[in-house]
């Protein structure tokens, strides 16, 4: 499925503001990775998707405004945590729930080839993965850019010169 030339993404959540967003919590995550308590691997990764970028006119693909990893090179990873964040973050951005939301709670939704993990959030439309660490943690990390996505957007909406449409 092809995007409408007509739709991009998200004129205010750019790819900049999604990685300055992780960049404020890289050190909670790379504290993570080295706790065995939060993450056994020693591994994360992070997906975001773009929300103006919705399951029926992009492809899950598309829609994938920024991944990022820590915890070292992927080819020392023990699994394979992208793949992981990105069956979490399809989940999310196809459901608009939390996966574990959607795991614990609606699981009659869940079809076949579907993973089972949980560790994305969906907030106001925003849908922030982490694989990696325990599903608990995955989740509030996950939460926790997704908090600071929404918050740097709404910060650059508040400061831009007024416009009556955006360019």
């Amino acid at each position: 499925m092809n995007a409408s030339p007509s739709r991009a993404g998200s004129f205010l959540l750019t790819r900049e503001i999604a990685q300055r967003a992780i960049d404020r919590v890289a050190a909670v995550l790379d504290d993570a990775t080295r706790d065995p308590h939060v993450n056994q691997g020693g591994f994360c990764h992070v997906v975001v998707m773009d929300p103006a970028r919705v399951p029926g006119e992009a492809s899950f693909e598309e829609a994938i405004l920024l991944e990022h990893s820590c915890g070292g090179p992927r080819d020392t990873w023990d699994a394979d945590y992208a793949g992981f964040a990105r069956a979490k973050a399809r989940l999310s951005w196809e459901h608009r729930c939390d996966s574990s939301v959607l795991q614990q709670q609606r699981p009659w939704l869940l079809r076949e080839g579907d993973t089972t993990l949980w560790g994305s959030v969906w907030l106001d439309g925003l849908v922030v993965s982490v694989s990696g660490g325990e599903a608990e943690f995955d989740e509030a990390f996950a939460g926790m850019v997704a908090m600071l996505m929404r918050a740097e957007t709404r910060l650059e909406a508040r400061t831009r010169e007024r416009q009556l449409f955006l360019k």
